[in-house]
């Protein structure tokens, strides 16, 4: 047999019933029929009658795949897929908890409410411009290299022309803190306004202002700097400046408190100083005394450090009337006091004074 026979005789062949008729295809929802491709050829499902069944079946599908496609876009955030976008982010995100804020839920500032951007206030660079230019003047002697090496690798995070100042000015601080507190604050605080996010420049505006007395602002930059470093601080000065305030209850709690733990044994002793010194604020003196006796005077410590307990328990002993107690202590403190940073001397020459004077009557 030939080819072209076997053509015509295939050709002969009846169709399989399930064969599909033209115009049907398999579409992305399936199989459905598309119509005639020729237009002398009727609809096989058409109907003549109004209100064509097929018609209203698939306006009917496609209004379901429209709100399918819907409910799955709104839940989208469910099952991973994108989220339509929409112009207002408060709007597409009120359904979250916490204020709509695009956080998670372990992270800092979970459940804030959203705040558009804040914009720096008005005439900020003028203001910037104006401290700069009422600055204190360096003296020409002072050198941004008179500044500890530890200390200058901090200010790195600055631009150079501003570190050099910045060191320049906590240098001069530093000279001028005994003779001229006033002015050494005003090098501090020229400093901390020009490197205001280095630790180092907002403690060394805290321990100018403590020495100027002005205790407020001292606590405020010396909690700025606990708070960029890290770790306890100077917990000894903020609770004397909490006695400058005249809340001595806040500086116990300061000293029971979980950063009183980190000190070390300098700053736990100059705590204990600072607590006894509350307790005499509030007229409880046996307790201070029981306080820098607890903390052991006589124990080995730095000179300056064991002046200073030795000056601060011998005054607790004289406040409850031990006398001879007293004395001990103040002798203690001018033979380590080297260098005269305490009144011991005069506090001895009184008491001496005093005793004579009781024995003459």
């Amino acid at each position: 047999m030939t080819d072209r026979s076997r053509n015509s005789a295939g050709s002969s062949r009846k169709k399989s019933p399930t064969s599909k008729p033209k115009g049907w295809k398999k579409g992305s929802e399936g199989r459905r029929f598309s119509g005639p491709k020729r237009n002398d050829q009727p609809h096989p499902r058409q109907r003549s009658e109004e209100g064509s069944r097929w018609d209203e079946d698939n306006s009917r599908s496609r209004t379901y795949r429209k709100v399918s496609s819907l409910q799955k876009n709104s839940e989208g955030h469910r099952s991973g897929s994108r989220r339509p976008s929409t112009n207002s982010r408060d709007d597409d995100r009120a359904g979250r908890g916490g204020g709509g804020g695009r956080r998670h839920s372990s992270r800092g500032g979970a459940g804030r409410s959203q705040r558009g951007y804040q914009p720096r206030r008005p005439n900020f660079r003028e203001e910037r411009t104006q401290k700069h230019l009422n600055e204190p003047k360096i003296p020409a002697d002072i050198h941004a290299q008179d500044l500890d090496p530890l200390v200058r690798q901090d200010l790195r995070v600055l631009s150079k022309d501003n570190a050099d100042r910045v060191a320049r000015h906590m240098v001069a601080a530093a000279v001028f803190m005994d003779e001229d507190p006033d002015l050494a604050l005003k090098h501090a605080r020229a400093a901390k306004d020009r490197g205001g996010r280095v630790a180092v420049t907002r403690e060394t505006c805290g321990i100018a202002a403590y020495r100027a007395g002005a205790w407020k602002e001292a606590l405020a930059e010396l909690r700025a700097a606990r708070r960029i470093s890290g770790g306890p601080g100077l917990l000894a000065v903020m609770a004397d400046c909490e006695r400058g305030l005249g809340r001595p209850a806040k500086a116990i709690e300061l000293a029971d408190s979980p950063e009183a733990q980190q000190l070390d044994d300098d700053a736990t002793t100059e705590l204990a100083i600072v607590v006894a010194g509350a307790r005499q604020d509030m007229g409880d003196y046996q307790a201070a005394v029981e306080i820098l006796k607890h903390h052991n005077p006589g124990a080995d410590r730095s000179p300056f450090e064991a002046a200073r307990i030795s000056y601060a328990y011998a005054h607790a002993l004289q406040l409850i009337d031990d006398r001879q107690g007293a004395r001990t202590w103040f002798e203690r403190c001018v033979a380590l006091d080297e260098d005269g940073l305490t009144d011991a001397v005069d506090r001895l020459a009184a008491l001496d004074d005093s005793d004579s004077g009781k024995r003459t009557r």
